[in-house]
C-alpha cells in the first residue's frame, strides 16, 4: 500500500492513490472512465457515461433527507501530462510517483494530476461512505478539461437534474471562485503578395526573454507580448529605413502570452550599421518601459547568407505591421462589481506566414458575453481595414459573478464553523466548466472550492496535505447543511 492510504481523510487518500496509477492524459480518459465505472458498480450505484467520455453516478439521499435538494459535485477525469526532461517517466503506463515532502505532496519530476485528481477522488470519497448526511447526489466526472473544457461542451441538458453545483476544481483552501470568463478564438488570414529581390543583407531578428504566460490569469500584469514588441521595432524602423520583411513569425498556444518572435528582413548594404545601432537604442528603450515586469528581454541580430529571396510587397508589409500593431492586446475593461478582476481582454496569441498568407490568431476572453461579442466585432473591423479575412469559431460562454447566490453564503458560513475564518471569493479571468456547464443548465447555482495546490500543469506541482483534509470535511458539512 502507497503510504498516502494513512494520511487523513483515509477514503479520499485511497481513490487518489489508485487515480495516480491510471493513465488519463487529456484525450485518453477512457481508463480511468471504465475504472470510474467500476467503482460505481461495485458501490451498486447507478452510472452513465455518455460518447464523449463523460461520466455521472447517481447516489439516493440518506435516509430521512430525499426531499433535500439535488447536489451535484463536478470535477474533470483529466490532467496535464508535463514532466523534467530528465524523467523517463511513460505517462501512456507509469503510475505517477508520489513524494511527501514535509506538508505536501509531489511527484517525481512529473505534474501530480491533483488538478483535478483530489477533486475526483472527493467525490467518490462521498460515494462511498455511508454514513455521511446529504440529499441526493449527481457526480459528474467530465473529460479533456484541460485542452478547453471539451468534455462539459457535449454533456447532455438531461444528464443532471441538480441545480446546486459544487466544483472541485479550484486551488486555494479558503478562496472560493464564483465567476469566471468566456472566450473565443478568431483567426485573421492577411493575402501575402511579394516580390523577387537581390538580398543586399539579410538580417535574422530574434526576440527573446520574455516571461509569456496565461493569457487569462496572467494578462493584468502588463507582461511583455513578443509579437505586438517585434512589430513595434519594424513598424518604427520601417519609417526610418528602407527594410523588407521576408518572415515574420512566433506565438505558439492560443492561450499563452508569446514570449518570442522572429522576422527575417532585407536591409540594403550601406545601412546595416545604422539599422543595428537604431535597433539596439529602441530595445534599450523598450526595455526600460518593461523593466518593472520583464527583466530579460533581448533582440538578437544575426546576419544570414543569401543570394535573393521574396520579400513582401511595400503595400502589403504595410497591411501586415498595420493590422498586428492595431489588434489589442492587454486588458480591455475591468469589472464594474469586483475589485482588480478583468473583465475583458484580447490576446495577440501567433502569427505564422507561409509564401502566400500570413496567419493571425488571437484569443479573446470576457465575463460580459455583450463585451466579448464587442471585442470580437472589433477584430472583424480591424481585418476588413487591412483587407484581410477573419474566421470566428464558436467559443465558450463565461459565468457572470452572483454575490446573492445561496450556495455562496451557504459555502461562507460553513467553512466558518470548520475553520473558525472567513472565507474569500474571487472571479478569475479564465475558463471554468461552471460557464459551460451554467449555460447548459439554467438556473445552477454555482461554487468552485478545493484545497492548496501549487504551479499545476508542470513537474513542479504539488497539494499541501493538511489543505486537503480541511477542504473534505468543508464538503461534507455543505452537504450536511444542505440536506
Amino acid at each position: 500500500m502507497s503510504e498516502i492510504t494513512h494520511l487523513e481523510p483515509k477514503l479520499l487518500w485511497k481513490y487518489f492513490d489508485e487515480i495516480r496509477k491510471i493513465p488519463r492524459g487529456s484525450g485518453e480518459e477512457k481508463a480511468i472512465g471504465d475504472w470510474v465505472l467500476s467503482v460505481a458498480k461495485k458501490l451498486g450505484l447507478k452510472a452513465n457515461r455518455d460518447q464523449t467520455g463523460n461520466v455521472v453516478i447517481y447516489k439516493s439521499a440518506t435516509p430521512g433527507h430525499e426531499k433535500a435538494p439535488t447536489i451535484v459535485l463536478q470535477g474533470h477525469l483529466d490532467m496535464v501530462n508535463e514532466k523534467n526532461s530528465t524523467s523517463k517517466h511513460d505517462f501512456s503506463k507509469d503510475p505517477i510517483q508520489l513524494v511527501i515532502d514535509g506538508e505536501w505532496l509531489q511527484a517525481n519530476g512529473t505534474t501530480l494530476g491533483s488538478d483535478n485528481g483530489v477533486g475526483v477522488a472527493a467525490s467518490l470519497a462521498i460515494l462511498e461512505d455511508n454514513k455521511l448526511v446529504h440529499g441526493p447526489l449527481e457526480a459528474l466526472f467530465t473529460v479533456d478539461e484541460e485542452r478547453g473544457l471539451n468534455g462539459a461542451r457535449d454533456i447532455s441538458p438531461k444528464a443532471l437534474k441538480g441545480r446546486i453545483m459544487l466544483n472541485l476544481d479550484s486551488e486555494e483552501l479558503g478562496v472560493f471562485s464564483i465567476g469566471c470568463a468566456g472566450g473565443a478564438d478568431s483567426h485573421l488570414t492577411l493575402p501575402l503578395k511579394r516580390n523577387n529581390t537581390k538580398a543586399d543583407t539579410l538580417l535574422k531578428l530574434h526576440l527573446e526573454g520574455l516571461r509569456g504566460g496565461h493569457s487569462g490569469i496572467d494578462i493584468h500584469e502588463g507582461r511583455g507580448n513578443a509579437l505586438k514588441i517585434l512589430n513595434r521595432l519594424l513598424w518604427q524602423l520601417s519609417q526610418e529605413f528602407s527594410v523588407s520583411i521576408v518572415s515574420f513569425d512566433g506565438g505558439d498556444k492560443h492561450n499563452a502570452i508569446p514570449r518570442e518572435a522572429f522576422a527575417e528582413i532585407v536591409v540594403d548594404n550601406k545601412d546595416v550599421k545604422k539599422v543595428k545601432s537604431w535597433l539596439q537604442k529602441a530595445i534599450e528603450e523598450i526595455q526600460l518601459e518593461f523593466k518593472p515586469v520583464e527583466k530579460n528581454i533581448n533582440l538578437k541580430m544575426i546576419k544570414l547568407d543569401a543570394k535573393s529571396v521574396q520579400v513582401l510587397g511595400k503595400k502589403t508589409q504595410e497591411k501586415l505591421l498595420g493590422i498586428l500593431f492595431a489588434l489589442p492586446h492587454g486588458p480591455l475593461a475591468m469589472s464594474r462589481s469586483i475589485k482588480d478582476l478583468v473583465e475583458t481582454s484580447n490576446n495577440v496569441a501567433s502569427i505564422k506566414c507561409d509564401s502566400k498568407k500570413a496567419h493571425i490568431t488571437c484569443s479573446s476572453r470576457s465575463s460580459n458575453m455583450a463585451a466579448l461579442k464587442a471585442t470580437r466585432d472589433k477584430l472583424v473591423a480591424i481585418a476588413h481595414l487591412a483587407g484581410a479575412k477573419i474566421k470566428l469559431p464558436e467559443g465558450y460562454p463565461g459565468w457572470m459573478p452572483n454575490l446573492d447566490s445561496p450556495i455562496l453564503k451557504t459555502a461562507s458560513d460553513t467553512y466558518k464553523q470548520v475553520t473558525g475564518k472567513q472565507a474569500k471569493y474571487m472571479a478569475i479571468h479564465a475558463g471554468l466548466e461552471c460557464g459551460i456547464i451554467g449555460e447548459k443548465f439554467p438556473g445552477m447555482d454555482m461554487i468552485s472550492f478545493g484545497p492548496t495546490i501549487q504551479h499545476p500543469h508542470s513537474p513542479d506541482e504539488r497539494v499541501n496535505i493538511k489543505t486537503v483534509q480541511v477542504f473534505y470535511q468543508h464538503l461534507i458539512k455543505i452537504l450536511e447543511t444542505l440536506a
